[in-house]
C-alpha cells in the first residue's frame, strides 16, 4: 500500500473524534436520574410501582428507575407501618422524591460577563426560612415530588462558566439546611 495523505489525515481525523466524544460522554456529560431523599434522623421503606421494597437511612438518598408518566409510592416507617400510599407525574428527565415531606429550597444561580450579584439578589423575591428574609428568590417545595430543577441535591454547580457572552441560570435543589449553608458561604453577608 502506498502513502496516501489523505487516508492518513481522515484516520487521524476520526481518531481524535472518537476520542473527544468518549471523553465528553464519560467526563462532561451531565447524568440524569431521579433521587428517593431522606434528610430526617428516621428510617423508612418504601416501594415504587409495586416494584421491590428499598430501605433509606437517615440523611441518605437513592438513585431510583422510574417511568414516563403516573408513578405510585408507598412509604412506611421503621416499623414497617404504612404512612402513606401516594402518586405522581414524571415528566422530565430528572427529579426528586421528598419521602418524608421535609422543606427543600430551589435556588436559582445567575452566570455571565459583568454580573452584578448585589444588585441582581435584591431585584429578586426574598425568602423567609424560620423567620428570617433570604434575597434571591429561593423557591420554597416541601410536596412528595419535583423536578423544576437542574442540579440535584447530590450535584453542585459547575465550577466553570462555559459561556460568559450573556447571563445565563441554572437551579439546584438543596435541603434546607444545605441551603442555609450555601447561602452563608456564596454571598458572604
Amino acid at each position: 500500500m502506498k502513502n496516501n495523505p489523505s487516508l492518513k489525515g481522515l484516520l487521524i481525523a476520526s481518531v481524535v473524534f472518537i476520542f473527544a466524544f468518549g471523553i465528553y460522554f464519560f467526563f462532561l456529560a451531565k447524568k440524569n436520574y431521579y433521587l428517593v431523599d431522606n434528610p430526617t434522623p428516621n428510617t423508612y421503606f418504601y416501594k415504587i410501582n409495586n416494584g421491590s421494597e428499598g430501605i433509606i437511612s437517615a440523611g441518605q438518598y437513592v438513585k431510583v428507575d422510574l417511568k414516563d408518566g403516573k408513578n405510585s409510592i408507598k412509604v412506611f416507617d421503621q416499623n414497617k407501618k404504612l404512612l402513606y400510599d401516594s402518586a405522581f407525574e414524571v415528566s422530565k428527565i430528572r427529579g426528586l422524591i421528598n419521602i418524608a415531606h421535609e422543606d427543600y429550597y430551589v435556588n436559582r444561580q445567575y452566570y455571565g460577563y459583568n454580573l452584578k450579584k448585589d444588585s441582581l439578589l435584591l431585584a429578586l423575591d426574598k425568602t423567609i426560612i424560620d423567620g428570617k428574609p433570604y434575597f434571591g428568590g429561593a423557591k420554597h417545595f416541601n410536596k412528595l415530588y419535583t423536578e423544576d430543577f437542574y442540579y440535584n441535591v447530590d450535584e453542585d454547580y459547575d465550577k466553570l462558566i462555559k459561556n460568559i457572552d450573556k447571563v445565563e441560570s441554572r437551579s439546584k435543589i438543596f435541603r434546607k439546611q444545605d441551603y442555609l449553608n450555601y447561602y452563608k458561604e456564596y454571598y458572604k453577608f
